[in-house]
């Protein structure tokens, strides 16, 4: 695995250049979206303005300018970045990943597919709204892998019934066991016993619809997660004791919600993320080394998951 110090000398010799470049696109890309911002935001004090002679007392129509403005600048803003972002990640996200690792692929427009991430079972939320983007695609070492960023939802209602539940948000990963289950097992976050105590122990019980919940003689494995499987004892034949504290690690070194399962003969891992990926930031300079290093941390995390569940040791034949 490549190290942070190697990342940094591999930003002044490959990155930095680029960076220069598309530091000029992204200064001229700034000027002409603050020239519209403030076009937009003359239109809207006229039309206010406009409103108030017309002694109106209709809260609606002052709002009415200010809302259709922003969705218009961030219509725009949108189109005007979009070369500017392909740019990016053609040059930067790019090169970072064939740094990470030069047998990867990168697809910046495709994503996991939904039907993949259903087939994980980690979500019982069928999603009816899902994108993403920054698909790596490619073999480490023994082990074929493939992730990305997802962003799954569920959408309901219409008008002012209408509700958006986020089902996940972050990078969804796929990697090949070497092993065909017969049944799924599934490993969430703990969170019921972890707010509710003994209670929360009965509420995961309770939870059929991942199947029967398994009790593991592991207790910091148990109080980080909880596990569900079809079938008992291929769930205990698959979380071995190594294995279980190698996914402990995982989440320690990820510090964020971590879900997998393992059915088929894949394993699948969400990371949970709060903010997006892989994607430049318009109004900060392109030469600030700390977001770049954030990009190249969230790659190696996700390509280092092959050497942090030890999925290159074929412990297994596939049968």
């Amino acid at each position: 695995m490549k190290t942070l110090k190697d990342f940094e000398e591999f930003y002044n010799t490959s990155l930095a250049a680029d960076l220069e470049v598309l530091e000029q696109k992204r200064r001229q890309l700034v000027r002409k979206l603050l020239i519209i911002g403030a076009a937009l935001l003359c239109a809207v004090i006229v039309v206010i303005f406009l409103v108030g002679r017309s002694q109106s007392d209709a809260p609606v129509l002052f709002l009415l300018p200010i809302v259709a403005a922003a969705a218009v600048g961030g219509l725009i803003c949108k189109v005007a970045s979009k070369n500017y972002v392909a740019e990016f990640k053609s040059f930067v996200i790019g090169k970072i990943v064939r740094f990470v690792d030069e047998d990867l692929i990168y697809e910046p427009n495709s994503c996991v597919r939904q039907s993949t991430f259903v087939l994980s079972k980690i979500f019982t939320t069928e999603p009816n709204r899902y994108k993403g983007d920054d698909l790596v695609h490619g073999k480490v070492g023994a082990t074929r892998i493939m992730f990305s960023e997802v962003n799954a939802e569920r959408v309901t209602g219409s008008g002012r019934n209408r509700h958006r539940y986020t089902i996940f948000r972050g990078l969804f990963f796929v990697g090949d066991f070497n092993k065909n289950f017969a049944g799924q097992t599934i490993v969430i976050p703990d969170t019921a016993e972890l707010l509710f105590g003994r209670i929360g122990q009965t509420l995961q019980s309770l939870n059929v619809f991942r199947g029967q919940l398994v009790k593991l003689e592991d207790p910091e494995f148990e109080k980080d997660f909880v596990v569900y499987g079809s079938d008992q004892i291929e769930a205990r034949y698959i979380l071995s004791t190594s294995l279980m504290q190698r996914m402990v690690e995982f989440r320690k070194k990820a510090q964020r919600d971590v879900y997998f399962s393992f059915v088929g003969s894949m394993v699948f891992v969400a990371i949970s993320y709060k903010r997006g990926l892989f994607e430049p930031r318009i109004f900060r300079t392109a030469l600030d080394f700390e977001p770049i290093r954030e990009h190249f941390e969230d790659l190696q995390l996700a390509v280092g998951i092959v050497d942090d569940l030890n999925l290159n040791t074929r412990i297994w034949s596939k049968e």
